[in-house]
């Protein structure tokens, strides 16, 4: 019996570019309360509204992008784990995904069956999100006490300002910055105003203003908004980049309801109207390319600078499979605290 094994976990991805499989991931998705956090009622019909269309939308997007050998998510966070599994000494290196295929259940249970008593839980998330970390700990605690799992966790923590996650993003994306470019834009994954609100009902987010950059270390600790501005401020002093040439923006919007701002696709627009020729983005929130970079950001969002008035959108690619994210990685998961 091995002494500790690792289990990475991302978010997941359809079986295939089908609009049935593209519905059902998207059912399983929307309908978690940590993604749509309204009463169940409310939910199922928002959901059950958002799917007369959507999956044949997303089917579409996600075919434009999928790779022979399968979803690029599902497959970059496969090289991940291979790499690890060189890498991680204490155990075998196991991979699941919050939706969708191999599950969280599904995986914890047959690493217990062959006799995985510690087992580090690891969400590709550097920052926090209720939507992202909090999920994918509450389904790994669930599957643990409901299969009666003799299992003991440790959770790798969001680790958005960690020197050894940062340090991976400036060795990857230094490359890619060497070329003359007019801006960079970070672009994060995007998030309802209401969810941080809910974990910090004092702080306030209106406007996009720089509140969350100076809010204490306690709101930091659960602001996906202020871990965000961290990482780019941090990132931005590693490669030297002086003010002005680099700004933060947050994608991905669903819905009618106020997310948080600036948005991607609206800071495209001034980056062009205002003279931006050359566009380098970046995707800091994720750790492994997949639809919201390739499609989003990559097909779409290039024809939106273009249609602006900008030349030359550039995609910087994820940390991926990196071998300075396998490293930094491995030393993250070290650290893991054992979960309560």
């Amino acid at each position: 019996m091995t002494d500790h094994a690792l289990l990475l976990v991302n978010l997941g991805s359809p079986a295939s570019t089908s609009v049935a499989d593209v519905r059902s991931y998207l059912n399983q998705f929307l309908m978690d309360p940590y993604v749509i956090d309204l009463p169940w009622p409310v939910r199922r019909l928002l959901v059950s509204l958002i799917l007369i269309k959507r999956p044949e939308q997303s089917a579409h997007a996600y075919a434009s992008i999928w790779w022979d050998e399968g979803s690029p998510l599902v497959v970059l966070s496969r090289r991940l784990q291979q790499a690890m599994t060189g890498q991680w000494q204490h155990g075998p290196v196991e991979l699941a995904m919050r939706y969708g295929e191999p599950s969280i259940e599904s995986t914890l249970v047959r690493m217990a069956a062959a006799g995985h008593k510690r087992i580090t839980l690891a969400p590709l998330y550097p920052q926090f999100a209720d939507s992202t970390t909090t999920t994918v700990i509450a389904e790994a605690r669930r599957v643990v006490r409901e299969k009666g799992l003799d299992v003991q966790l440790s959770v790798l923590q969001p680790f958005y300002d960690q020197p050894e996650y940062l340090d991976a993003l400036v060795a990857t994306t230094r490359p890619h910055l060497q070329q003359d470019f007019d801006h960079l834009l970070m672009s994060f994954h995007g998030l309802p105003e209401r969810h941080l609100k809910k974990l910090n009902p004092g702080h306030n987010f209106e406007g996009g203003g720089d509140c969350c950059a100076g809010a204490p270390p306690e709101v930091v600790a659960t602001c996906y908004r202020g871990q965000c501005l961290r990482t780019a401020a941090e990132f931005a002093k590693r490669m030297g980049l002086p003010e002005g040439k680099w700004s933060v923006s947050f994608q991905s919007r669903l819905g009618r309801a106020k997310w948080i701002e600036p948005y991607t696709e609206a800071r495209l627009d001034e980056l062009a109207r205002s003279g931006v020729k050359k566009i380098l983005v970046m995707c800091p929130a994720f750790v492994a390319d997949c639809i919201e970079t390739l499609e989003e950001i990559g097909d779409r969002g290039k024809e939106q600078f273009r249609a602006a008035g900008g030349d030359e959108l550039v995609l910087v690619p994820c940390l991926n499979d990196d071998p300075h994210w396998v490293r930094a990685l491995s030393a993250l998961c070290e650290r893991a605290p054992l979960a309560l």
